[in-house]
């Protein structure tokens, strides 16, 4: 009895020994990466995020946009305004991210530009008593409380626009130019009560690389034609179908366009003077071979050869804007005088001929020979 008491004893024994066989190293990661992640196995392996910037990049600019949701190419951001099952718009899932702990949601600053830094992170209570969106307090474990919010209750409605934050930069390494979003901030659009004017309160700053992995999983309707088309919100972003309006750059001063755009026409020449610094930037990085390759030469009617580069620069001093036909005609006039010319020279030196075989024909007394001696010397 004693020895199978011994037995079983031994046998835990090593049951136990086995279980903490692990290394606490493996075991510490795998804890950190529960906590960090709360994709599945499955999300992290069919999902790659973006590449980061280059650490030695030679140009970068900075631009800010507003994406207005009631335009055309930005609906699909905002439909449906209600969560319907799995189906939400932007930002509901933003929000919902945001309750779950899922995602850092940070200060947006009076002077509009984002900090990321952990002093800057604000949590999603105080977002919610700040912008008196509705919410209950469920307690979990006795001692644990979550926020509580129904799909009614997300402004999603309200969020009529998104500031967000674009980096056009050149990558040296492989010579390729990008544009990437580094961060996304939701608008409220909200009316006063007695004057119904549209007041717009910037709620906070999101990380557009911690929000890319899960915009992988939300599919916008981008047609109203065909409800079956559809694509997933990174695509829309990656594939930059959004339309916005520059009302910032990255500057010295920093200021807005705003600041020093004292009318809306003066605001969207400025607008247009940006996009157009951006659009030349790109042209210019690759340039074109202009060089004609027809280089044969060509024979005149004088006999005499030019090349076909100068041929085709004799044709460049031509006036851009006359029309082919002329060209046509003109050159139809200079070669029906050359012609001319060169029959008429043909016809002279074939009368002068025949005169002067008419002339050798007629009897003509040979003058006498003068014998000349050569003295010596």
């Amino acid at each position: 009895m004693k020895n199978v008491f011994c037995l079983m004893l031994l046998s835990l024994f090593c049951i136990v020994m086995t279980v903490d066989a692990q290394p606490p190293s493996r075991r510490r990661a795998q804890q950190e990466a529960e906590k960090s992640d709360n994709l599945t196995v499955r999300a992290s392996s069919q999902y790659s995020p973006s590449v980061d910037f280059p650490a030695d990049m030679k140009w970068k600019r900075e631009i800010y946009r507003t994406i207005d949701l009631e335009k055309e190419a930005n609906t699909a951001l905002y439909y449906p305004e209600r969560p319907i099952g799995e189906q939400m718009n932007l930002f509901s899932l933003i929000f919902k991210l945001a309750i779950e702990g899922k995602i850092n949601i940070y200060e947006y600053n009076i002077d509009g530009n984002e900090q990321f830094g952990a002093d800057y992170v604000i949590s999603p209570k105080d977002m919610l008593d700040r912008f008196n969106i509705y919410y209950r307090e469920k307690l979990v474990n006795r001692r644990d409380t979550v926020i509580v919010i129904d799909n009614s209750d997300i402004p999603s409605n309200e969020v009529k626009s998104f500031f967000v934050k674009e980096t056009n930069y050149f990558d040296d390494r492989n010579s390729t130019y990008h544009s990437k979003i580094e961060a996304i901030c939701p608008v409220l659009h909200r009316s006063d009560e007695f004057t119904l004017e549209i007041t717009k309160y910037p709620m906070f700053w999101v990380r557009y690389d911690d929000l890319e992995t899960y915009l992988t999983s939300i599919s916008l309707m981008t047609s109203d034609y065909n409800n079956v088309s559809s694509m997933t919100v990174a695509d829309f972003f990656e594939s930059h179908l959004y339309e916005g309006d520059i009302y910032k750059t990255t500057n010295r001063l920093n200021r807005t366009l705003a600041q020093y755009c004292p009318t809306d026409s003066a605001m969207k020449a400025e607008q247009e003077r940006i996009e157009g610094q951006l659009k030349a930037f790109e042209s210019n990085l690759w340039t074109m071979d202009t060089v004609s390759e027809d280089t044969e030469a060509v024979t005149d009617d004088s006999g005499e050869e030019t090349s076909g580069q100068e041929s085709e620069e004799a044709n460049a001093t031509e006036p851009a804007n006359s029309k082919r036909v002329g060209r046509d005609e003109d050159d139809g006039g200079q070669k029906s005088e050359t012609k001319a010319k060169t029959e008429k020279s043909k016809s002279a030196k074939k009368s002068k001929k025949e005169r002067s075989v008419s002339s050798s024909k007629s009897p003509v007394k040979a003058a006498p020979r003068a014998s000349v001696r050569r003295e010596r010397r």
